[in-house]
């Protein structure tokens, strides 16, 4: 006899006492106990760690389930299983069935991403390739029959890893389909990614429900778009900036007419109490300081510096961005000026 035949042979006769899942694997949501074809002894301790529960199968037959705790596994004790069995009473042997701990833990940040470009038709670019990668976070349901039921097989190809690639593909599957029905513009997707997960969390939440899963959250955290269509979103994110923009003349044209009515009004008021409107009027307002900004190569501006704050929350201006003011002898990186560089510290982070 080989010791491959000796092994196996040992293995069958084995006797099977003490049943618990240590959790030693990382992510694992299910977990199949290694029985290899041993039998149960009547009477063998289960242990259900916390955040956990576990589920005795026969025969593809889900019996008996439980929850946090140590158990003696008796009749007594398995009442679904001893009625699938047709067990007599005073059953004591050792017995064969297939036991699944699940986690109910948050498993949070699971990565999904599209293994492929997925095609998309966009109103303006037309049919379109992106890929695009992100996270999800979810629970199992704490009766987690659904779950099994959906991916884990009671024969030998079953294996913690295949569940969570299941479930990888599910979510990617899912995003994928979602996309397509909501026929959202590509340069919205791009410019609301925040706001496009929190609707896709909402949407998804009923397909999750379906593995016996809670979806906390679905998040897209980037997409890939072809250079051409990327080229374009650049170009026109960069008019919807500037065209906001007010240009220098109309600045000091604002920043005059204040002043001039402030002059008037001040002027008025010292005369009427008798104060020489020459000698104590207020001093003359300092003009606003402007920078001219390089974006993509090409010049623009002047901006004020509140403009410079939402060009850099929009992602427009960053710290390495070569910026000009007046007083400067050439172009720097905005994050060497101090009047600029201040303001990516009030930039809030990414969520």
């Amino acid at each position: 006899m080989s010791l491959f035949d000796r092994i196996k042979q040992k293995g069958v006769s084995k006797i099977i006492d003490v049943i618990v899942w240590t959790d030693d694997i990382t992510d694992a949501i299910i977990w199949r106990f290694p029985h290899y074809h041993g039998k149960i002894k009547h009477g063998a301790q289960l242990t259900v760690r916390v955040k956990q529960v576990a589920v005795l199968m026969s025969k593809g037959q889900f019996a008996d389930m439980y929850q946090p705790g140590r158990y003696e596994l008796t009749t007594k004790n398995m009442p679904i299983l001893t009625a699938l069995k047709g067990w007599k009473c005073g059953f004591s042997s050792p017995f064969v069935a297939d036991i699944f701990f699940i986690s109910i833990k948050k498993f949070l940040n699971m990565p999904w991403g599209t293994a492929h470009p997925i095609m998309m038709r966009d109103p303006e670019f037309g049919p379109i390739r992106l890929s695009a990668f992100g996270s999800y976070s979810f629970r199992v349901v704490p009766y987690p029959i659904k779950l099994i039921r959906k991916v884990a097989e009671t024969d030998g190809n079953f294996s913690s890893d295949r569940v969570t690639e299941q479930l990888h593909n599910f979510a990617m599957t899912k995003f994928t389909h979602y996309l397509a029905e909501s026929k959202i513009a590509v340069l919205d997707l791009a410019a609301n990614l925040n706001e496009f997960s929190s609707e896709l969390t909402i949407a998804l939440k009923d397909d999750f429900s379906e593995y016996g899963i809670e979806l906390i959250k679905f998040s897209i955290e980037n997409i890939s778009l072809p250079e051409s269509v990327e080229n374009a979103l650049d170009r026109q994110l960069r008019r919807g900036v500037l065209s906001n923009s007010p240009t220098h003349t109309q600045i000091a044209k604002s920043q005059n007419g204040h002043t001039a009515k402030t002059q008037s009004n001040a002027i008025k008021t010292h005369t009427t109490v008798g104060v020489n409107p020459l000698k104590d009027a207020p001093p003359h307002m300092a003009s606003q300081r402007m920078y001219h900004v390089a974006v993509a190569g090409a010049q623009h501006g002047p901006f004020p510096l509140p403009k410079l704050q939402q060009m850099a929350q929009q992602g427009f201006l960053t710290p390495e961005s070569l910026v000009w003011t007046t007083g400067m002898a050439k172009w720097a990186v905005a994050n060497s000026v101090p009047s600029v560089s201040k303001l990516f510290g009030a930039v809030p982070p990414p969520l």
